[in-house]
């Protein structure tokens, strides 16, 4: 699930980013020529099939070429429960809509975004993993 053609090399690309959480996932687009990103929305569907129908919607409307979840860790960087079920979500992504799928540390994203003032908080921290993904790029 790792690795993709550095920008540039290729047509531009544009990449879907989740913050995952168990209550929330927030979600943001942008594409591999400005490495910028923008929040788009919070899914806030209580079940898994209702989240991955809203999930199927986004793709299916921004035809994305890969997907990047923030995966979160202690400050340290162990790993902790939610770690592994946002790594558990980033396979079922994969698994669902056969696209690439990156992982991307997402220590302080929603600190960042409180931090900002984002009125959208896991929008917000979405842009920010996808931004960070954008950086690791570079």
């Amino acid at each position: 699930m790792n690795g993709v053609a550095r920008a540039g090399a290729a047509a531009p690309s544009l990449f879907l980013a989740f913050d995952f959480g168990t209550k929330r996932v927030g979600v943001a687009s942008g594409n591999s020529v400005t490495h910028s990103a923008t929040p788009l929305t919070t899914l806030a569907h209580e079940g898994s099939d209702a989240r991955f129908a809203a999930i199927a919607a986004l793709v299916a409307e921004w035809q994305p070429a890969a997907l990047v979840v923030g995966v979160p860790r202690h400050p340290e960087g162990e790993p902790h429960d939610n770690t592994r079920r946002a790594e558990r979500f980033a396979r079922q992504l994969h698994g669902r809509f056969g696209l690439p799928v990156h992982e991307v540390d997402e220590r302080y994203t929603t600190v960042a975004a409180i931090a900002a003032g984002a009125a959208d908080v896991d929008a917000a921290s979405a842009a920010l993993i996808l931004e960070q993904y954008f950086n690791q790029l570079a």
